[in-house]
């Protein structure tokens, strides 16, 4: 039996950060960045520098679970598949997506509320 790998000390190191930024968030793009920022803080802790991540090696998703996809070029490393493969780390990465998500959603459908309000006046 393979023993899981947990990341939640990570995760509540970068937690109160993101929170604070998602209500601060004031446009959709404010919420992708904050996302993509986080997640990349958070990876490099976890993997300490043996992987260079990009902006583009995530991608929050908004219409399907888990609410982000990995770039395939990571799969190919070692590195990050065995961690990947033996830890909670998607979980982790699961749950700030679905935070950036709704915090997406409810931006997106302020937004259409505010630009009808607009186009009446």
């Amino acid at each position: 039996m393979v023993q899981q790998i947990s990341f939640t000390k990570y995760e509540n190191e970068v937690l109160p950060d993101f929170r604070k930024k998602l209500n601060l968030a004031e446009s959709t793009e404010d919420v992708l960045n904050f996302f993509d920022h986080t997640i990349m803080e958070l990876c490099e802790n976890v993997f300490e520098g043996k992987i260079d991540f990009d902006h583009e090696d995530i991608t929050l998703l908004l219409d399907r679970e888990p609410h982000y996809k990995m770039n395939k070029r990571l799969f190919s490393l070692e590195a990050f598949t065995s961690v990947w493969n033996h830890s909670d780390l998607p979980r982790v990465i699961g749950r700030f997506a679905k935070s950036a998500m709704n915090r997406f959603k409810r931006l997106a459908k302020y937004s259409e509320k505010s630009d009808t309000k607009i186009r009446k006046q």
